[in-house]
Order: structure tokens, then C-alpha cells, then sequence
């Protein structure tokens, strides 16, 4: 099967100068890929030109004559600017021109543009970002990241529902375990809405293992972690600031003086492997799950080889045939979601 995915070239910090890298790179080792870059014409153009061994068979321009910037507002990305590359590129998902859409641009921007014009899925009231986590097993999947903010039970439960198909698609799990992220594992412990979610995921059908910690994400105790918005962008950006700080720690020590110089020198195999296992552009692209169409959101600052891993992404979905799994679950009835 021949997928093709449309890049928002002008999204995120780098624009076409990494998506561009970024898709030719991917094409060269995916024969079964086809990429459309939308953005602006003249921008994209110039950078293939740079690039002489494009892969021009299975790689198109699509013009869009608009940007939507970093920071700029949610409500002017989604109403003034109908012609941007973000919004094209989405729209081309919903034509059936393309399988899947790729952004590293403005996350609340993507998700409305992508909520508006792909609609949601039936039986689904809210989106929600999932992305992957490392772990001491492997990795887990989380979500929500800050799409919703204010979240009832029964929206978790959907999160449950969606984190579960997603990887029963993509890691080829019949029955991957569901947490849901609290302050204790007991079942007295959260709020009335975290309560209400556990006995309704607990019912669901779902192989619920019931309330996780937070250090239970990094444990690797379920496959799946669900939370609300606030609560998964918290967590989410406190691990990265954590990393970020370590890895700065790390550097520091070995630079101190001669000798921890050379201790880091010897260290060096043991660094680069550490290095790889938790680099963080090898979990490069969150999931807009519940909409009607592929959409992935890369992080700003990816470089070119994360944002290839972005796209990766959403090839497996496509191939996997997310869409239809998280369909097909939502049409179970869900006892006690009434």
C-alpha cells in the first residue's frame, strides 16, 4: 500500500530547512512512501535545490500562501488564515489526497484546525495528544498532553479507549494494560472525576490495571497511561526540564578538571549508549487521536532526524489501520459510560 503524507513545511522553529531534510531523508529508505510538502512554493523549492538528489516521483509541492506562526493566537490561525500551510495540509488529509498530515507548528493551532475541519470520530467528544514515553521495559504511551484541560470521567474513559486501540495497532498487542494516573494506587485516593473514571474504565472491557503514580510511567507499569490535559502537559514538560538538567549536570562533572575529562574519555561507549536510549528525537511525534484522519504533531524543535521519526509515526498509524480500531472499539457499548 502506497501511503501518502502531507508536511506542514512552514511548522515549527526551522521550517522547510528541516521538513524538507526530514522527507527526503524518509523517502530514501521508504519506497512505499509518497510526500506532498505544502508551504510556501519559492521557500521549498529553494531548499530542494540545495538538495540535487530529490526523489521527484514520489515528492510534490503544494502551495500555501500563509504561515501560521509559534505563538500566534488559536482563534486567528483557525479563522483568518484559510489558506495556510497547516490548514491546507490538514484539508488535503480530509480529501483523500493524503493518508496522514504531519505538523511541528503550533500545537493548539493543529489540534483546532485539525478538530474543525476532520471533525471527530463518532462516539468521541474530545481529541487528545498521545505520545510515547521511555521506560526501564521499553516505552508507554500517554495521554492526554494538553489538549483538554478540563476533563470528565467519561472523557477518560474515551482516552483509555483511543490510548488502548492505538497500541494494540501499532505494537501488535491484543490486550495492552490501561493506568490511570493518580495520586495513589488505592482506589479511595483522587479526586471525584479520577474515581468515577477508574470504575468506568474498570468496567469497560479495557485490561485496566487500575491507579499508576507518576514514577509508574517511567516504570513501565502499563502500556498505556491516561490523565487529563493539565495534568499530562505538567508531567510531560517536568520530565523534559529533568533531562535536560541531568544531561547539563552530566556535562559539567566531566568537564570539571583534567581528570574527570579523562574518566568521561573512558566513559565515552557507556555515554553514547545512554545517550540513544533515552535521546529524545527517537520519540519525536505525539498522536491527535479521535479525529476523522491521521494528523501528528512534531515537537517545534525537532531536528531533521526526530521530525523523521514524526513521520514514521504516521506512516504505522496509517498502516496499522488506527483509525479503524479506535472505530471499531467505540461502537462497543461501554457499561456504566451512560
Amino acid at each position: 500500500m502506497d501511503i501518502t503524507v502531507a508536511v506542514d513545511c512552514m511548522g515549527g522553529d526551522h521550517g522547510p530547512h528541516v521538513t524538507v531534510g526530514a522527507a527526503l531523508n524518509y523517502l530514501r529508505r521508504s519506497t512505499e512512501t509518497q510526500i506532498v510538502l505544502v508551504g510556501l512554493r519559492d521557500a521549498i523549492e529553494a531548499e530542494l535545490r540545495l538538495r540535487h538528489d530529490a526523489p521527484a516521483q514520489r515528492l510534490r509541492v503544494h502551495h500555501a500562501s500563509e504561515t501560521v506562526g509559534m505563538d500566534e493566537p488559536i482563534a486567528s490561525a483557525l479563522r483568518s488564515k484559510k489558506d495556510s500551510s497547516m490548514r491546507v495540509a490538514v484539508e488535503l488529509v480530509k480529501k483523500g489526497e493524503a493518508h496522514a498530515c504531519v505538523s511541528a507548528g503550533n500545537t493548539g493551532a493543529l489540534m483546532a484546525i485539525s478538530r474543525h475541519v476532520l471533525k471527530t470520530l463518532p462516539g468521541i467528544e474530545r481529541p487528545a495528544i498521545a505520545t510515547i514515553l521511555p521506560t526501564l521495559t521499553g516505552h508507554t504511551y500517554v495521554l492526554d498532553l494538553g489538549a483538554n484541560v478540563d476533563c470528565n470521567a467519561e472523557d477518560l474513559l474515551q482516552f483509555g479507549i483511543m490510548g488502548a486501540s492505538l497500541v494494540s495497532a501499532v505494537e501488535h498487542k491484543e490486550r495492552p494494560s490501561v493506568g490511570l494516573l493518580n495520586i495513589g494506587e488505592e482506589e479511595i485516593k483522587g479526586n471525584d472525576t479520577v474515581k468515577r473514571a477508574a470504575e468506568l474504565l474498570r468496567n469497560s472491557g479495557l485490561n485496566f490495571h487500575g491507579n499508576v503514580e507518576g514514577d509508574d510511567i517511567y516504570k513501565g507499569t502499563t502500556d498505556v497511561v491516561v490523565c487529563d490535559g493539565f495534568v499530562g502537559n505538567v508531567a510531560l514538560k517536568s520530565s523534559e526540564g529533568l533531562a535536560r538538567m541531568l544531561r547539563i549536570f552530566l556535562a559539567e562533572e566531566f568537564k570539571r578538571n583534567l581528570f574527570t575529562r579523562l574518566a568521561g574519555l573512558i566513559a565515552l561507549p557507556v555515554i553514547n549508549a545512554f545517550r540513544h536510549r533515552v535521546d529524545p528525537a527517537r520519540y519525536n511525534g505525539a498522536s491527535l487521536l479521535g479525529l476523522r484522519g491521521i494528523v501528528i504533531k512534531s515537537h517545534g524543535s525537532a531536528s531533521s532526524r526526530a521530525f523523521e521519526y514524526a513521520l514514521e509515526r504516521a506512516v504505522d498509524e496509517v498502516r496499522n489501520g488506527v483509525l479503524r480500531r479506535i472505530s471499531d472499539r467505540m461502537t462497543v457499548p461501554h457499561p456504566g459510560a451512560a
